[in-house]
């Protein structure tokens, strides 16, 4: 295992990039607004899949399981293909080429869902989303190393946040656009609009979706200033690795197919005792899922450590501790915005309908864009007391933007302008962390944790505020786990990165969980699920702060010693 500081050192920085290669950032940036406000077709794809096809609940959320496996399964086919080829393959297209091939496959996926629609087939829909979202998974594997390659790895974090702000900005107008191409209006779209909604405009929507797929392809695949990033470099032998993903697969899909089997079992003909039941078996086997992927992982730590031989990037402990970090993160995330719609119908938390719970929800994902926007400033050359003013205003000023964006879809945010206190605590959190990985993903986790208490030890205004905040506190946490779990990786930076991408299954696996544990125990106390998730990324960022320095890296060092 390679423990010198030249390990960090990636074929863009091989070809003298030494500094931050702006021009090829803001490329990259450009691409991740694309992503972004090309999902808010989502928002109205959904619901609009639930009443043309006439779905129920589970059926609905095949179209969130569809996306989730995409991942997995698109990442595992390019590692798979490195474990037996000797070539990484993002590695060997390069960077460029391999975003420019994963937007065009997205293309194809959304011409897919366009015949599917024509066709009048939700299976066929299902297909065309899927291949979106394989689409997404190549473009992901790549664009996050790159955009960490484009500069000082140290400050790879910042880039990282950077296209995460500039894709939850996407996100975030998306909607508006979206509401107003579709309906003529920025107001709040209702279930009767989206039911009344032609045929004829959704498929001009996912028409311009895809053509915005071939546009961002057009202007990295054009663009002078982005490198290739191609990688020559052979890749040795991962079949161990390969083996024990392939077998996680297969236990996977058998912890699976009780789950879904269940659902062909009518609600309504159950008493409340067989309800419980029926609840409790699909727990006990998404639980079974969820073991697969921590005991998987954790015992190819430890079998990797006694010979690393065969085991490719999973021969460093920071990757596969990282992948459960991603796992972890992705799926608690996404937990705490699913679950919120029904939290905030109990009694206790207002009684909010639907339609009244859109700006709460609506701030918890605009609370990723704000600590995003703050995590950003770091990528750029700035002096320390212009970082830290920018650091102060640039939260308040997204807090505005997400008050602005959801005044003008004309809801209510009155209840939301205290809200600021959190964004205050976020800031001094950045303040505190200095910009270092792990300081700052070990501030923000014990933060999240805290909230996380005080939301399921309490009601109404302060702990609805308490887990909205897991927002902002989830909102650095990618870069950080991202970068800290590929440095030191070498030749196998891509692969790792791949895996990690993979990892992106743990939003298709804990928000079920917490779903179901709340048809056990309540709606409010599932949340302890979260308190679990944001302890584990804890006891990751200092455990691989250790591991790192262990190899000879120092993040912290770096950037104490002038790093940009």
């Amino acid at each position: 295992m390679p423990t010198e500081q030249n390990d960090l050192i990636t074929p863009l920085e091989k070809q003298g990039l030494k500094e931050t290669n702006y021009g090829a950032l803001g490329t990259l940036v450009t691409v991740f607004f694309f992503w972004g406000f090309i999902a808010a077709g989502n928002s109205v794809f959904i619901p609009f899949c639930k009443h043309y096809f006439k779905l129920d609940q589970f059926q609905s959320q095949l179209i969130d399981f569809a996306f989730y496996t995409a991942y997995y399964i698109g990442a595992l086919m390019l590692f798979a293909y490195g474990a037996f080829g000797g070539k990484d393959l993002v590695g060997k297209w390069g960077y460029k080429k391999s975003i420019v091939y994963g937007l065009l496959f997205s293309a194809l996926g959304a011409a897919a869902m366009i015949i599917a629609v024509n066709a009048n087939t939700f299976a066929g829909m299902l297909v065309g989303l899927f291949i979106v979202a394989l689409g997404f998974s190549l473009q992901q594997t790549a664009a996050q190393p790159f955009a960490i390659s484009l500069g000082d790895p140290a400050t790879g974090t910042s880039r990282v946040n950077l296209g995460g702000g500039i894709n939850s900005f996407g996100t975030t107008i998306g909607p508006i656009v979206v509401a107003i191409a579709l309906f003529g209006s920025t107001a709040a779209i209702t279930d009767e609009q989206i039911a009344a909604l032609s045929l004829s405009k959704v498929i001009i929507l996912y028409t311009c979706v895809g053509a915005l797929f071939i546009g961002a392809a057009a202007l990295f695949y054009f663009s002078k200033k982005v490198p290739a990033g191609i990688s020559e470099e052979k890749v040795e032998s991962g079949t161990k690795a390969l083996y024990t993903l392939l077998i996680m697969t297969g236990l996977l899909i058998i912890m699976f197919v009780p789950v879904f089997s269940s659902y062909k079992t009518d609600p309504a003909t159950l008493d409340d005792a067989q309800k419980h039941a029926l609840e409790s078996y699909r727990l006990k086997w998404l639980l079974g899922a969820l073991a697969v992927v921590v005991i998987g992982l954790l015992a190819a730590n430890i079998t990797a450590k006694k010979k690393s031989a065969g085991w490719g990037a999973m021969q460093y402990p920071q990757l596969v501790l990282g992948m459960l970090a991603i796992f972890v993160y992705v799926g608690v995330e996404v937990a705490i915005g699913s679950n919120l719609s029904e939290l905030l119908k109990q009694s206790d938390f207002g009684g909010f309908q639907s339609s009244e719970a859109a700006p709460y929800i609506s701030m918890y994902w605009g609370s990723l864009m704000i600590g995003r926007w703050a995590g950003a400033v770091s990528a750029f050359k700035l002096s320390d007391n212009s970082k830290l003013l920018l650091q102060i205003i640039v939260p308040l000023i997204a807090f505005g933007v997400i008050v602005g964006v959801n005044t003008v879809a004309q809801y209510d945010m009155k209840p939301l302008y205290y809200y600021v206190v959190c964004v205050l605590i976020q800031i001094a959190a950045f303040y505190l962390s200095k910009n270092k990985p792990a300081r700052t993903l070990l501030i923000f986790s014990l933060l999240a944790v805290v909230a996380m208490i005080v939301g399921t030890m309490t009601t109404g205004t302060i702990a609805i505020y308490a887990f909205l905040s897991g927002g902002l506190f989830c909102s650095i946490m990618w870069p950080c786990i991202f970068t800290l779990s590929i440095a030191g990786l070498g030749k196998y930076t891509t692969e790792g990165s791949a895996f990690l991408i993979m990892m992106i299954l743990g939003g298709g696996i804990i928000p079920p969980i917490q779903g179901k544990l709340a048809d056990v125990i309540g709606i409010h106390q599932s949340y302890w699920v979260c308190v679990i998730c944001f302890a584990y990324l804890a006891f990751f960022a200092i455990a691989v702060k250790s591991i790192l320095k262990r190899q000879g890296i120092d993040y912290d060092a770096a950037i104490e010693g002038g790093g940009h």
